[in-house]
């Protein structure tokens, strides 16, 4: 019986050795896999062209969005924190925010930026960085369908009492921002594609879409053809911000290096030089805020 029992310890003892030595190589492994979507990786890729993301200082061009500018500052942020392991991406026609990744420590950080209230309600399982865009730095351009004459008529906030916009309530800060304005009706399209359909084909007036400076603020995609309007834009009055999964074995390290790295783009001024170019910061000499309250004016 002793001998049995020994033995028994000496395979519980293997066993456990064997397991611990395949959790340190998942904890150790020389890259961290990374799922994106695949049209914000092509752009990604494209922007690149092969140079370092430390080299990339120009996001006036054509392939420059919001997810696409995160990507780069990110990954800027890490490497000048000092988080050098490499990233295995895995591209994918998927939406990966949904996919519940981050929260079981599977996906190492989202490239895509949070709101404010949206990494708050998962502060226990994200690391959440300092902001990345400030609460009062975000406007959207108004988008329209080009011969919709009532979007070019707007004179004050008033006129839009008679005016439709489109969004998903899936979206807290932009519903939010969209609800307190004086609408005829706010409809609630999940579907962002859908969106943009519903406002080309004047089912409803308007919709919020980052300016696009370099593309001359038109918006087209496949029959779509959207104008922004010249003079108005709304504030999202919330911040942006990286997170990062406090269950990944590499999430706490990461982190750390974000935050520093953050730091010295915010110093050195490359965080509002970039959205800015790309026109998420855009000219308020050129701009008016449209959802100004009348206590504010």
């Amino acid at each position: 019986m002793a001998w049995i029992a020994r033995k028994t310890k000496l395979l519980g003892f293997i066993a456990c050795y064997y397991l611990s030595l395949v959790n340190i190589c998942w904890a150790q492994s020389d890259y961290v896999d990374i799922y994106i979507r695949d049209d914000v990786y092509m752009n990604y890729t494209a922007l690149l062209s092969g140079r370092s993301p430390l080299e990339v200082d120009n996001f006036g061009g054509q392939f420059v969005r919001r997810d696409v500018i995160d990507m780069v500052l990110l990954h800027q942020a890490l490497l000048l924190g000092g988080f050098n392991k490499p990233f295995r991406y895995r591209p994918g026609n998927v939406n990966f925010r949904d996919s519940n990744l981050l929260d079981q420590g599977k996906q190492l950080l989202s490239f895509d930026t949070y709101w404010y209230e949206e990494a708050q309600l998962k502060a226990d399982k994200l690391f959440v960085s300092d902001p990345v865009i400030r609460k009062g730095e975000f406007f959207a351009g108004i988008y329209y369908a080009k011969d919709n004459k009532r979007m070019e008529r707007i004179q004050t906030l008033s006129d839009l009492q008679q005016l439709t916009a489109v969004s998903s309530s899936r979206w807290p800060v932009d519903w939010y921002t969209l609800s307190r304005l004086p609408l005829k009706e706010l409809v609630d399209e999940p579907n962002w594609p859908s969106q943009a359909q519903i406002v080309n084909k004047q089912w409803a007036d308007f919709m919020l879409i980052p300016l696009m400076p370099v593309l001359g603020n038109d918006f087209r995609l496949a029959n779509i053809n959207l104008v922004s309007h010249p003079k108005w834009v709304i504030l999202l009055d919330s911040s942006r911000h990286f997170v990062v999964s406090r269950l990944h074995p590499d999430g706490e390290r990461a982190f750390i290096a974000l935050q520093k790295g953050l730091k010295k783009l915010r110093k050195q001024g490359r965080v509002q030089d970039a959205y800015r170019q790309a026109g998420l910061l855009p000219d308020l000499t050129k701009y008016k805020q449209l959802n100004v309250q009348e206590s504010e004016e």
